[in-house]
């Protein structure tokens, strides 16, 4: 595996190069004809870095960048899979397939936790669409400009930006709908921009929806999060692409109007913070005055070990990034082929974290990003001869539950809340209390 500086033009590889992929890692004209199968119907993207910089093609298909950028057979139901290869085998129209595809996806919850319907505001019958409003002091906002990613994660929880159906796109046309939110709601404090990436975006229209924000009519924010995966598969973007002195320019004036930067970088695997340009591109954000903090699901095939985490932290700790999350893999997509258990998760974290020195120790997890809030799991203990989950809220759409601990009873199959049953008590705090936030 190279760990060069190479130097490339962005451009996108779809679903269209995968038989050289799935040559180029060995496989058979029948494997790579089920991995187009999926590519039809969950998105599919990636670029030449990723290919030649972060994949080593001696472990392929079982080295973790490829598992976390590749289509996988597992990731349909295999069923739902035949069903997709024989309309390829069979030369089905682009509208067979496209309408199957449709189908398929409707079947894998494309947007959990209600996030289309409780999160987004709605005031004095306008519908602000394009934002999510969970918790009182942040508001997520989804630029129109920035609804893909220089590649993609295969277990992707928000998939459904990517494959082209209305129905399922969240996004904002431009900053006005923000603008006009805050204005109306100034107990918010902070936005996250999110998508897909908002460093896609160019720096002239990522500044067109940033600027604004550092009007003194906005002084009510005091930081502002970018959502990005981009130091992980593309930190050209920050070191040669053609703008990116721009982009930092613009990154450095955010900071010096008083704001906390915080860049949300998405890790996955160590592998991603070994290049010298990734290593290039961290240390050019740190000059911005930008924080760097760094969360990821932990997933099964990908970083489902503690050794995994522990790399990864370490790596993080010695480049200046702040461990922030481990995530629990969401109830949407793909979910049952890449999910761990809660209960190995529990255990997963509790190892890694014991293994690595206290800067490492701000992240937190396992971390479920449920309905009623973020709920990390404490760990697993015994309480008067009983086995339990210890639950405890770090965010929360009713905010009175914010740091309430619960328990759970243990299980070895949970996989998400749902799963869970209360211990100890009739119904879990967000039954009882309900989720009054919007």
């Amino acid at each position: 595996m190279s760990l060069g500086t190479t130097e490339y033009g962005f451009r996108a590889i779809g679903a269209r190069e995968l038989p050289a992929i799935a040559a180029r890692a060995g496989l058979d004209a029948a494997a790579a004809l089920e991995l187009a199968a999926v590519a039809a119907v969950l998105p599919f993207r990636t670029n030449r870095y990723v290919l030649d910089e972060l994949i080593d093609w001696t472990r392929a298909p079982e080295d973790p960048i490829f598992r976390l950028t590749m289509p996988h057979p597992g990731m349909l139901t295999d069923d739902d899979r035949a069903e997709v290869v024989s309309l390829l085998v069979g030369r089905a129209s682009a509208a067979e397939i496209r309408h199957t595809a449709t189908r398929i996806r409707k079947a894998m919850n494309p947007h959990p936790e209600e996030q289309r319907t409780l999160n987004r505001p709605e005031a004095e019958g306008e519908s602000f669409e394009g934002l999510q409003h969970k918790y009182r002091s942040t508001v997520l906002y989804f630029p129109s400009n920035g609804q893909t990613c220089h590649a993609y994660c295969a277990y992707c929880f928000r998939w459904a930006q990517f494959v082209g159906d209305p129905e399922l796109h969240m996004a904002a046309p431009g900053p006005e709908t923000l603008l006009r939110y805050l204005k109306r709601h100034p107990e918010v404090s902070d936005v996250l921009v999110t998508g897909g990436d908002p460093m896609i975006m160019s720096a002239r229209v990522l500044a067109r929806h940033l600027e604004p924000l550092l009007a003194p009519e906005f002084e009510q924010l005091s930081s502002i999060r970018l959502g990005t995966k981009a130091l992980a598969f593309w930190p050209h973007r920050f070191v040669t692409d053609p703008d990116a002195d721009e982009l930092l320019a613009l990154l450095s004036r955010i900071t010096a109007s008083g704001r906390h930067l915080a860049l949300m970088a998405h890790v996955s695997h160590t592998r991603e913070l070994e290049t010298d340009i990734v290593r290039t591109a961290i240390a050019r954000l740190q000059g911005t005055g930008a924080t760097i903090r760094c969360q990821s699901p932990l997933v099964r095939t990908v970083n489902d070990s503690a050794r995994d985490w522990i790399a990864l932290w370490q790596s993080e700790v010695r480049l200046g990034m702040i461990p922030y999350y481990m995530f629990v893999e969401r109830d949407t997509g793909p979910r049952d082929h890449f999910a761990v258990p809660l209960a190995a998760s529990a255990a997963l974290f509790t190892e890694a974290y014991r293994s690595v020195p206290g800067l490492a120790r701000t992240v937190r997890g396992p971390v479920m990003s449920a309905t009623p809030g973020k709920i990390v799991i404490d760990g697993v203990t015994t309480i008067a001869d009983r086995r339990v989950f210890a639950l405890r809220f770090l965010q929360a759409r009713n905010e009175s539950l914010v740091g309430t601990p619960f328990f759970a009873n243990y299980s070895e199959t949970a996989r998400w809340l749902d799963d869970l049953t209360p211990a100890f008590a009739p119904r879990f705090p967000h039954e009882s209390s309900g989720m009054p936030f919007l």
